[in-house]
């Protein structure tokens, strides 16, 4: 055990403080000691890797959440995919009848062949325009509803009180 007495070094003395014959070192071991004796006692370990563990399934959850959606997107994108190659096909057969009716017109009635055929060939074409501008739209509404429908998830998973706060505390100082 050291002397309690030090010598500085200006030459006075002071007392080194000891307690119970146990210098402070001595006693800040074994108050270390104590601390984590109760923190075993108390189980602090396993609530703490309870809640990782806890936080860890939750992320997962997230993840599998939103590869569900992804998927679920992807569906959609080849649903309407389908739905637009089939809508050239249908457009496709339908110039195709037009063009049959238009030959039989013609043949009919030379005089006024010709404009019956400039104006079925034009209502085919407003047809399928307006069957192309239905599925663009269609597509584009669909996708739009499930961008909103994630992103609304996704902020509700993410944004909390406490990023709420900080928000507006960013606000508050850019004022």
């Amino acid at each position: 055990m050291r002397d309690t007495l030090t010598i500085l070094a200006s030459g006075s003395e002071y007392a080194e403080p000891a307690a119970m014959g146990l210098d402070s070192y001595q006693w800040v071991g074994l108050a270390m000691l104590v601390l984590i004796g109760v923190f075993i006692w108390k189980k602090v370990p396993g609530i703490v890797t309870g809640g990782l563990d806890a936080r860890i399934a939750e992320i997962r959850q997230q993840l599998d959440e939103a590869k569900s959606l992804r998927s679920e997107a992807e569906a959609l994108r080849d649903e309407y995919a389908a739905k637009i190659a089939n809508a050239e096909k249908d457009a496709e057969a339908m110039m195709e009848n037009a063009s049959r009716e238009a030959d039989a017109i013609l043949a009919k009635a030379e005089e006024d062949g010709a404009a019956m055929v400039a104006r079925r060939e034009r209502m085919a074409e407003d047809k399928i325009a307006a069957a192309e501008r239905e599925a663009v739209e269609d597509v584009r509404a669909r996708a739009v509803e499930a961008a909103t429908a994630a992103s609304g998830q996704l902020i509700a998973a993410k944004h909390d009180s406490e990023a709420d706060a900080k928000l507006a505390d960013e606000v508050i100082s850019s004022l």
